[in-house]
């Protein structure tokens, strides 16, 4: 019997990823100064240990599709299908995972934070105290 061919971890992230356009900390500032959603998906014990990023709209994984998708009844209200939506983690990992799935909900310019938070932290820019 042939030995089926199972799909790991890395090659979900790697097929999340091609689909992306993931962006850099400095990059991400810039967008969202033109009008790009950003969506922290980190934990509030994460977030209250690493710090805020200004102007992040604060989803957990377990809720986002259902914060984001406009015909949810849970839906934020702030965030449409037009948006750029730019996904924040920790280290940008499960963050390119969330993006890739939210362009299947028809998000068209979703994307991620190359290494989350830690890669905000890295490239000098603020975070707040909660």
């Amino acid at each position: 019997m042939p030995m089926e061919t199972r799909t790991t971890i890395h090659d979900l992230l790697e097929s999340a990823r091609r689909t992306l356009r993931r962006v850099s900390a400095s990059q991400a500032q810039r967008a969202y100064r033109r009008g790009a959603v950003l969506v922290d998906t980190r934990s509030e014990e994460q977030r209250r240990s690493q710090g805020l990023i200004p102007g992040a709209r604060h989803h957990p994984l377990s809720v986002l599709e259902w914060r984001l998708d406009p015909t949810s009844r849970h839906r934020d209200p702030e965030v449409s299908l037009d948006d750029e939506v730019i996904i924040i983690c920790a280290q940008g990992f499960s963050s390119s995972l969330a993006a890739a799935r939210l362009k299947s909900l028809g998000f068209a310019q979703a994307t991620d934070l190359i290494d989350g938070v830690e890669g905000w932290r890295a490239a000098g820019l603020p975070l707040l105290s909660q």
